[in-house]
């Protein structure tokens, strides 16, 4: 059940995300005066639909019977083509006002622009407005990605923001933070811990005199006193309600442990969940929201070149002759495969366990994949918005005209080879999880 809960959950936050990033591309085109078609939530079929009629400023339902015909009404002739439709000129053939649509396949969202091939010349279209303004119609969507992940993490930095990254970007002057309890998950049989009454579903809060945060300070307590008798206080699980929002410090049960001797196989004898801290800001949040968003963005940018790297650097090592240099060459490229995830993976498994997690690691979640659909989309990758931006780019400073159908292929081919990525990536998934 967890689980189902878990890919519907992600499913939604993907869906809202793609959408948020279509919605900048949309509203940097009405901007720069390119005409938007159809602005879509899904993808189609479409399920309902409302046309803007741009004379009145007024929506209205757009009947089932007119859609294939609004959908027809989107084809112009471009100068000196050909048409089936005699003495039928541009206006004629134009739409007659945007669409929004909702639509079945929870999958994400689409703005459709009118004349969106960088060769259209027509006014109002996508192709024939100003470089500039390209450039910003192409990255207003990761823009907007980067907006909603600033959002997200300002919102935790008031309510609370968990911890995931070491060195994680706060302001000290006006971070609070705290820690939930320590909970011991299991107890060796024999162990010194059972032998001192520590049971498992219990909380450590304290070791000497020392409140603890987090396990790894337990561990390094016990490491320090190796051999030695020392003091924990305890609060028993049948007072867990105590204890959510961590237990203080002069509350529990003190308990006389002898710990084992350094070289024994273990000190305490428990096992203990990962603790889990939460920092609280307050005038800081706005800062702590941008400076995470920053410290996520380069993290994910190195993260990509490191991969790229062992992508790169691993199969070249594949054609060594040397067998040392060929294992350390699969090693990497292993490297690579584990550090990618991808839809399967990410909704099948992540969502799962955060959404498990509690709201505050779910937002944390969905602002992170907001990070890096921005960074995605900034990749030179012409079947992204980058590649698009650079590959117009590239024919303006040659002088050079950019056709249809180069632009098309260019694009096509780039997006087969996305997609056999995504596949791929997909067949890992499935492969982790059955494992």
């Amino acid at each position: 059940m967890d689980i189902f809960v878990g890919v519907i959950v992600g499913l939604l936050v993907l869906m809202l995300l793609v959408t948020a990033h279509e919605f900048g591309h949309f509203l940097a085109a009405r901007r720069n005066g390119v005409r938007v078609l159809e602005f879509g939530i899904c993808f189609p079929p479409r399920a309902i639909a409302w046309i803007k009629d741009p004379k009145t400023g007024k929506w209205r339902r757009l009947p089932r019977s007119e859609w294939k015909k609004e959908k027809a009404s989107k084809v112009v002739i471009s100068e000196g083509a050909k048409s089936d439709v005699p003495k039928a000129s541009e206006k004629e053939l134009a739409q007659k006002g945007m669409i929004f649509s909702l639509n079945w396949l929870p999958i994400g969202g689409f703005c459709q622009m009118d004349g969106e091939s960088d060769a259209d010349t027509r006014e109002g279209t996508f192709g024939a407005a100003k470089f500039w303004a390209k450039t910003k119609i192409l990255f207003a969507g990761v823009a907007m990605n980067w907006l909603v992940a600033f959002v997200i993490f300002t919102i935790l930095a008031w309510t609370g923001m968990p911890a995931f990254l070491e060195g994680q970007f706060t302001v000290g002057a006006d971070t609070r933070v705290e820690a939930e309890p320590v909970r011991v998950t299991s107890v060796a049989e024999g162990s010194p811990a059972e032998k001192a009454g520590i049971e498992e579903g219990d909380y450590i809060v304290a070791v000497g005199d020392t409140k603890v945060t987090n396990g790894d300070e337990v561990r390094s307590f016990n490491s320090e006193h190796a051999g030695e008798e020392v003091v924990y206080r305890i609060k028993h699980s049948d007072q867990a309600d105590d204890c959510k929002d961590g237990c203080p410090e002069e509350t529990g049960t003190e308990y006389k442990v002898t710990l084992n001797s350094a070289d024994a196989e273990y000190l305490l004898g428990v096992t203990m969940a990962s603790a889990q801290s939460m920092s609280y800001s307050t005038w800081s949040a706005p800062i702590v929201g941008a400076g995470l968003t920053l410290q996520l963005t380069g993290e994910t940018f190195k993260g990509v070149g490191i991969m790229i790297g062992n992508l790169v650097s691993g199969t070249a090592r594949l054609f060594s002759f040397d067998g040392a240099v060929r294992e350390s060459g699969q090693e990497a490229l292993s490297e690579v495969k584990d550090s990618v995830s991808g839809p399967v993976g990410i909704i099948g498994v992540l969502f799962p366990a955060f959404t498990s997690a509690g709201p505050s690691n779910l937002a944390f979640l969905a602002a992170l994949i907001s990070v890096s659909l921005a960074c995605m989309n900034v990749l030179p990758i012409p079947a992204l918005d980058g590649g698009r931006w650079l590959l117009i780019a590239i024919y303006k400073l040659r002088k050079k005209k950019l056709t249809k159908e180069t632009e098309e292929k260019i694009v096509s081919r780039a997006f087969m080879i996305l997609l056999g990525l995504i596949f791929i990536v997909t067949i890992l998934d499935i492969i982790r999880i059955a494992q």
